[in-house]
């Protein structure tokens, strides 16, 4: 058998055999150190990752300032960080803390955890065994189904809105938007507020509002999301109070937290287990986890960010400037760079959602390279739950989102699979991949995100 490789991408570098290679060859060296890594957040969790190094010359110094880079990369955008402490190899630390300094190359990297957790992102070399433990924090979310309740996801390309009667959806719909060149959060507070009275006007009254949204959401306040990138730094307060201003408005509780989370949720709740990564491919890469106990941490998962490809000459995010990173593989951004690669021509004049839909609709009518873009990002998909799986303890992959629609979606998960059955054998066998039916890939994380508030009595 001829192992599948991606046919658009062939200098396609998956980070998940670059990382077992890594590791083989530095176990195999007879010179491998324990080194030790933990990300802290100001509320005082902690989340731990041992992993093995080697730094006997300045070949394998150099390989291991690689891989440390990228894991770290990772582990930021996976669990995210105020502090981070590098235990064991002080020389790799240094080169970790220049990286990811104010002028480094991982500058975007430093800036965006000090905006998230508002105080300046630190790395700390020291001992192994001065390393904090671990201490996680999670919680119990969602699953309520009671009363009449309006749900909304806010993508990049549209805003989907449903309204929920006793746990059934009796509408969903989906409306077309441009948050991204929008300067004035009165625009976005007005299309989310007349999504939410379209939605409400399907029931007989209103208990509570649950949505979810691209970006890191600290108590209703979206700290920092792509969706407000157009919104002047100091116009962004307006932002913050922006969801609260709308639980006050309507009078009914209202909770909004990151879309990848909710796309677990939903996942959770369909298939009535946990341990759930779900991956929403729209306009960039949500993801969320439920834990095995059915739980959901303080994590970031923000995967969008997290390196998947380690070819040095990656594609670019736009946003972070860095190379390899998720949302440039597993959304309708891939889609687009595919299309450009091998000459299909979309209309330019199209929205987002618009060149997505003409590339579907070739892909509908048989054409073949439309079914290279998809077959390719089934490759990629692959090799990111293989990677994914060393992070996250995980039962089922749940796949949906815009991108998934249609025969798209069969195609990213027949060629995952394929993925997993060439190179990683036991994870084909312990961890289920599934699409959910097509109405609930587009609208489902509408209808978990209503499932959000606690009504209250």
């Amino acid at each position: 058998m001829i192992p599948i490789t991606p046919t658009l991408d062939l200098n396609f570098q998956s980070a998940a055999l670059a990382t077992k290679a890594y590791l083989d060859d530095v176990k195999a060296s007879g010179e491998a150190i324990p080194l030790l890594l933990a990300t802290q957040r100001p509320n005082g969790s902690v989340s731990r990752f041992d992993t093995l190094v080697c730094v006997s010359d300045r070949l394998w110094t150099k390989r291991s300032e690689r891989y440390l880079e990228r894991l770290v990369k990772f582990l930021l955008w996976y669990q995210g960080a105020a502090r981070l402490y590098i235990g064991g190899a002080p020389q790799l630390a240094q080169h970790i803390k220049e990286v990811y300094s104010p002028s480094g190359a991982r500058a975007f990297d430093h800036q965006f955890m000090g905006r998230v957790y508002d105080m300046p992102f630190e790395v700390i070399s020291c001992g192994l065994d001065e390393v904090p433990a671990q201490n996680l924090a999670d919680q119990a979310l969602g699953n309520h189904l009671d009363g009449c309740r309006v749900g909304f996801d806010l993508g990049a390309s549209d805003v989907k809105v449903s309204a929920v009667l006793e746990g059934e959806a009796i509408f969903s719909t989906e409306l077309e938007w441009q948050p991204y060149t929008q300067a004035d959060p009165a625009y976005h507070k007005a299309f989310i507020k007349e999504a939410i009275q379209l939605a409400a006007s399907k029931l007989p009254r209103l208990d509570a509002i649950g949505g979810s949204a691209a970006g890191v959401y600290i108590d209703n306040q979206p700290r920092v999301a792509s969706l407000f990138r157009g919104v002047p730094e100091a116009e962004y307060h307006r932002v913050n109070s922006l969801f609260n201003e709308l639980a006050a408005e309507f009078q009914v509780p209202l909770v909004v937290i990151n879309d990848g989370e909710v796309t677990a949720l939903a996942g959770a709740m369909s298939l009535e287990d946990n341990g759930v990564l779900g991956l929403a491919l729209g306009s960039s890469l949500a993801a969320g986890y439920v834990t095995l106990d059915g739980k959901v941490t303080d994590h970031l998962d923000e995967l969008a960010f997290a390196p998947i490809d380690y070819n040095p000459a990656a594609p670019q995010d736009e946003w972070s400037q860095d190379i390899g990173v998720g949302a440039s593989y597993l959304s309708q951004q891939a889609v687009f760079r595919l299309a450009n690669q091998i000459g299909l021509e979309i209309p330019p004049e199209l929205t987002p959602a618009g060149k997505l839909k003409f590339v579907q609709e070739g892909l509908e009518a048989g054409h073949l390279p439309a079914q290279q873009i998809w077959e390719t990002m089934g490759v990629y998909l692959g090799h990111a739950i293989a990677h994914y799986s060393a992070f996250y303890a995980v039962r089922h992959v749940l796949i949906l989102g815009r991108v998934t629609s249609g025969s798209g979606g069969t195609i990213l998960l027949e060629q995952a699979q394929k993925v997993l059955g060439d190179y990683f054998p036991t994870l084909l066998e312990e961890i289920n991949i599934q699409l959910p039916d097509e109405k609930s890939r587009r609208v489902g994380q509408s209808i978990a995100a209503a499932s959000l508030p606690e009504i209250r009595r």
